[in-house]
C-alpha cells in the first residue's frame, strides 16, 4: 500500500491513502465487519482522485464493510465499473470477466477472506483517463444478497509521458555523425546541381553549334545550286555564240573571199574576209556596202613582218 502514495494526486488522496493504511484488513466473518462508521449498514472507501503518466501503471485503493452476519458461503464478488456510477462494467471476479480495453492489463490484488484490496492498471493509455466506481455482491445469514458500490468514485488523471532530457554520451555522437551525414548530403547534392547545370550548358552549346552548322550548309548548298544553274543557263548562250561563229566562217568561205597577200615591197601580209547575209544562203557573193551593214560584214587582218 505504501507504493500508492506516489500516484495519487493532491493532498486529499493522501489522506485516504493514511484511512485505508488505518483500517484492518480483517478477514471476512459470519458476524458483521468493523471499520464502518456508527449508524452505517455498509460503506465503500476509494481515494477520490490518482494521477499517472501513460505508459505508467497506477493501483486504486479500495476497502468495504457492512454490518450484517454473513452466510456460511457469502459467496463475495467484486466488480468495476468506469465513467460514471451506472457505467460500465469492465472487471468482474465471477465469473472472470476484463473488458477488451482492458486485456492483459489488470491485476486484483485481493482474497476472498479479505475486505481490502486494490485494483493495479498497467501500460496506461491517454483514454483510461476517466472515474473508476468500485462495487460488491455478497450473501448474508438471512439468505438475502446485498450489493454496494461508491458514489463519487476514483477521477484518474493520465498526464503525457515525460521526457528525458539527459544526453547520453551516446546520443550526441550519433547527432554529430547525422549533421555529418546532412553536411555531406547537402555538399553532394551541390555537387550534382553544378554537374547538371554544366551538362545543360554543354548541351545548349552543342545544340547552337549544330543549328549554327546546319545554317551554313544549307546556305552553301543553296550557293551550289544557283551556280550550278548559271552555269547551265550560260553554256547554251556560249553554244549558240560558237556555232554562229563557225556558221559566219562556212558563210565567208562561199561568199568573196580575198586570200592573204603578200607584199614583197613592205613585207606587209593582210587578209580581208566578207560575210554574207545569213537569210540567204544561196545567193551569190556581194561586195561590201556601207549602206547596209547589217547585210555584210568585212573582217581585216593586217600583220606586218
Amino acid at each position: 500500500m505504501a507504493l500508492l502514495v506516489s500516484h495519487l494526486g493532491g493532498e486529499q488522496a493522501i489522506v485516504w491513502v493514511l484511512l485505508l493504511l488505518s483500517l484492518p484488513s480483517v478477514p471476512l466473518q459470519v458476524g458483521n465487519s468493523a471499520g464502518c462508521s456508527k449508524g452505517s449498514l455498509y460503506e465503500v472507501y476509494q481515494p477520490q482522485k490518482l494521477s499517472a503518466s501513460i505508459g505508467g501503471s497506477i493501483e486504486i485503493p479500495f476497502h468495504f464493510c457492512y454490518s450484517w452476519k454473513l452466510a456460511k458461503d457469502p459467496q463475495v464478488r467484486l466488480f468495476w465499473r468506469r465513467n460514471h456510477f451506472h457505467g460500465e462494467f469492465f472487471y468482474n471476479t465471477s465469473p472472470l470477466y476484463i473488458h477488451e480495453d482492458f486485456m492483459n492489463r489488470l491485476t486484483l490484488n485481493w482474497k476472498q477472506n479479505q475486505t481490502s484490496g486494490s485494483l493495479r492498471i498497467q501500460n496506461l493509455r491517454a483514454e483510461d483517463q476517466s472515474v473508476y466506481f468500485f462495487r460488491v455482491q455478497l450473501n448474508t445469514q438471512s439468505k438475502s444478497t446485498e450489493m454496494w458500490q461508491s458514489i463519487k468514485g476514483t477521477i484518474l488523471t493520465i498526464s503525457p509521458a515525460a521526457k528525458n532530457t539527459t544526453q547520453s554520451p551516446t546520443s550526441v555522437a550519433s547527432k554529430a555523425t547525422t549533421a555529418g551525414l546532412n553536411f555531406t548530403e547537402r555538399k553532394s547534392s551541390e555537387h550534382q546541381s553544378l554537374s547538371l547545370g554544366a551538362t545543360v550548358g554543354v548541351a545548349v552549346a552543342a545544340a547552337i553549334a549544330l543549328i549554327t552548322m546546319t545554317v551554313g550548309l544549307m546556305v552553301f548548298f543553296g550557293w551550289q545550286r544557283k551556280k550550278g544553274r548559271q552555269t547551265k543557263t550560260q553554256s547554251p548562250a556560249r553554244e549558240l555564240a560558237q556555232s554562229s561563229e563557225e556558221n559566219y566562217e562556212n558563210t565567208g568561205n562561199k561568199g568573196k573571199h580575198k586570200d592573204a597577200q603578200q607584199n614583197p615591197k613592205n613585207d606587209i601580209v593582210y587578209a580581208s574576209l566578207t560575210l554574207s547575209n545569213l537569210t540567204s544562203p544561196g545567193a551569190p557573193p556581194c561586195h561590201p556596202s556601207h549602206e547596209s551593214p547589217q547585210e555584210e560584214t568585212l573582217y581585216t587582218v593586217l600583220k606586218t613582218q
